[in-house]
């Protein structure tokens, strides 16, 4: 559901920065940046006050804050390049704020009432303080398998969370991405700045590069918030 632009937004980021040695998720290697080319080394082929500087990155695709695709979880499903650009940008948003009566489990009552049909619908639990602490890691709230099944049912065209994991990762099944990806919704996790967000109103925007074979990806999440003015 992509709507015409016709008023003044606010852009608001809601990535978290990607740095060498951070830690996303326990068990998978942090990322490593170095210089291909350096400033000093360029110097060399460029003409006086001329100079660039490439790097290289060596990181594994759920780094940061990043979009999974169905071909994360499934041979056949779409990959990063599969996506569709309707998809991921530009999407009527959502925003649920899950009570403290839900505990660590939203389930589908969190979104009765609530039509996500095409739209981008953020789980905004404020789990995202913990960033780059141990507290992060455990204990995080996720949706339940319930939830995920209606949302996938209703039709929604993304999902995602400001958490650890969309699944409950104390043990090994992981339904809610079964279930979305299953139905090409794509997740975005790790999320940051939801509080930002007004429950309805923002654009949302999560676009990867377009890599074939790949399933998950870092991306510059963000979205577009009607300004006060307009």
């Amino acid at each position: 559901m992509v709507p015409s632009i016709d008023r003044d937004f606010v852009l608001v980021d809601l990535s978290h920065r990607i740095e060498p040695g951070m830690v996303t998720y326990k068990g998978l290697p942090a990322p490593l940046v170095c210089d291909y080319l350096s400033r000093e080394q360029s110097r060399g082929f460029y003409p006086p006050g001329t100079e660039f500087a490439i790097q290289t990155i060596e990181m594994v695709g759920n780094t940061g804050t990043y979009l999974d695709s169905p071909f994360h979880r499934y041979a056949d499903g779409a990959d990063l390049a599969g996506l569709a650009l309707e998809d991921l940008a530009m999407l009527d948003t959502i925003v649920v704020r899950p009570g403290p009566e839900c505990g660590l489990a939203i389930d589908r009552e969190a979104i009765d009432g609530i039509d996500v049909a095409g739209r981008a619908v953020l789980f905004h639990t404020g789990w995202d303080r913990h960033w780059r602490s141990d507290a992060y890691f455990t204990d995080h709230p996720f949706l339940t398998e319930r939830a995920a099944q209606a949302l996938a049912d209703r039709g929604a065209s993304l999902v995602g969370i400001d958490s650890h994991n969309i699944d409950d990762t104390r043990g090994n099944a992981r339904p809610a991405h079964s279930i979305l990806l299953g139905h090409g919704i794509a997740i975005c996790e790790h999320m940051t700045g939801l509080d930002q967000l007004p429950l309805r109103g923002a654009l949302f925007n999560a676009v990867p590069p377009k890599f074939a074979g790949v399933g998950t990806f870092p991306v510059r999440a963000f979205a577009l918030v009607p300004s006060v003015s307009s």
